[in-house]
């Protein structure tokens, strides 16, 4: 029978529109395992599950007032949990008006629906003031934006596990549509292209005969002289946003020479400081 290990227990709550989800997101980016909405009654059960398996060391769980049938539970499953493992109760709040601001702007109802979202949030507030009562922290995120609440969580509690950024190079042809999914894209058809020479438009941009050709030419240096400054400046203002992956989409006609050996040289750039890199040739299947 697996034997049971101590965990580190984070426990995300507070009032409907402070951020709790978005401070679950930011746990599970850097590694924990997360569950939202859990029942207090199922907490030293879940707890239990995780501590008999060794790949689960760090969990979150958001509680709110959605589960206002069970929060009378809650005291009691905490002192219970507390004389065996680490925990750690976050309980986020904002002032009335920014909540009520939030709501607007998002259009959604508040969970306890009573049709006046001021007397909602105090009739939450009443709800979960034992619980927090119970929170080691109380965080106010009236002045906050998602940014910089995201930045708090992790700069605060997840420093010592944090999930490196990945930064996904992908080459495309512009003529089979541009990739929703790219963060950034650079155009690179003024480049001279290899296609309209014999000797090369077979060939793909990932060869060395491809390669030497668009990476010789003026055109690409100066390019790439240019870009290369401007990715060092970038990338670590995405990772400082708390992005798990950006997606850098340099494209070309049809994706099969100038575009995969531009990302191959970029990758060989970026490599060199150590980023995360995958690479990623969306259109080199397609035949010219």
């Amino acid at each position: 029978m697996p034997r049971k290990h101590r965990i580190s227990i984070f426990i995300i709550t507070g009032l409907s529109g402070a951020g709790k989800t978005l401070a679950l997101h930011a746990f599970e980016d850097s590694g924990f395992f997360c569950v939202d909405n859990l029942p207090s009654s199922l907490i030293q059960k879940f707890v239990n599950l995780c501590a008999k398996t060794s790949e689960v060391s760090n969990i979150a769980i958001g509680v709110d007032i959605r589960e206002r049938k069970f929060l009378s539970d809650f005291s009691d499953t905490i002192s219970v949990l507390r004389q065996k493992q680490n925990i750690e109760i976050l309980f986020l709040e904002a002032a009335d008006e920014v909540l009520v601001r939030r709501f607007k702007e998002t259009r959604r109802p508040h969970p306890l629906g009573t049709g006046d979202l001021k007397k909602s949030l105090r009739k939450e507030a009443k709800l979960l003031s034992s619980i927090r009562q119970e929170a080691n922290t109380i965080i106010d995120t009236s002045h906050l934006t998602p940014h910089q609440l995201r930045k708090f969580i992790t700069e605060t509690y997840l420093e010592k596990a944090p999930r490196e950024m990945t930064v996904d190079l992908m080459s495309f042809g512009y003529k089979y549509g541009t990739p929703k999914e790219a963060d950034i894209m650079f155009d690179v058809r003024f480049l001279p292209n290899p296609y309209f020479i014999q000797e090369l438009k077979p060939l793909s941009g990932t060869s060395a005969k491809v390669k030497r050709f668009v990476l010789s030419n003026e055109a690409t240096r100066k390019f790439l002289a240019k870009l290369y400054p401007l990715l060092n400046h970038v990338i670590p203002l995405y990772k400082e946003e708390g992005r798990s992956y950006l997606t850098i989409g340099i494209g070309c006609t049809g994706g099969r020479h100038r575009s995969p050996a531009i990302v191959l040289e970029v990758e060989k750039a970026l490599k060199k400081q150590k980023l995360k890199i995958t690479v990623t040739h969306r259109d080199l299947h397609i035949a010219s």
